[in-house]
């Protein structure tokens, strides 16, 4: 009897795991080995060491309302059109290069431009892609948090 319970518990714990994962797997596309939080980056481009090509890839409107100091406006990744500005930016670069992606559109969930940023660099072979991780939006989670921001093109 004890082992027809446990074996009960156990598959109650495997079914609440596998829908735990596919629940975050609905939210949160990007594997999270592969999200940087703002705090992280914010130390990383103080510290002085080797800073990563920061694309941002969402609209130009926000690009140019606020970015991070150093990153490169890349195109709106939701669309074709911004998905080939996007490999056309990065074709020539090796394919280990440290890539930080981000775009703060609007909430982490509803965004439609980092997962298709994300799965074209690594469509295209690149192994050091990390995604920034933007909870709500960028002036809230960026801007607001006193991180350096610039302006315009």
């Amino acid at each position: 009897m004890k082992i027809v319970i446990a074996m009960i518990s156990l598959s109650i714990l495997f079914f609440t795991l596998a829908l735990v994962n596919t629940t975050h797997a609905q939210w949160s596309p990007i594997a999270p080995g592969r999200l940087v939080n703002p705090e992280e980056l914010a130390k990383l481009l103080q510290a002085g060491k080797e800073k990563p090509l920061m694309l941002q890839v969402g609209s130009h409107t926000l690009f140019v309302q606020a970015h991070i100091p150093g990153s490169e406006y890349a195109g709106p990744a939701a669309n074709e059109a911004g998905l080939q500005q996007l490999r056309k930016r990065v074709e020539s670069l090796p394919r280990n290069k440290f890539i930080l992606l981000y775009c703060g559109c609007c909430p982490w969930s509803h965004c439609p431009n980092v997962k298709p940023a994300d799965d074209a660099l690594h469509a295209m072979g690149f192994t050091n892609v990390k995604v920034l991780y933007i909870a709500d939006n960028f002036g809230t989670d960026w801007v607001q948090k006193g991180y350096p921001t610039a302006k315009g093109e």
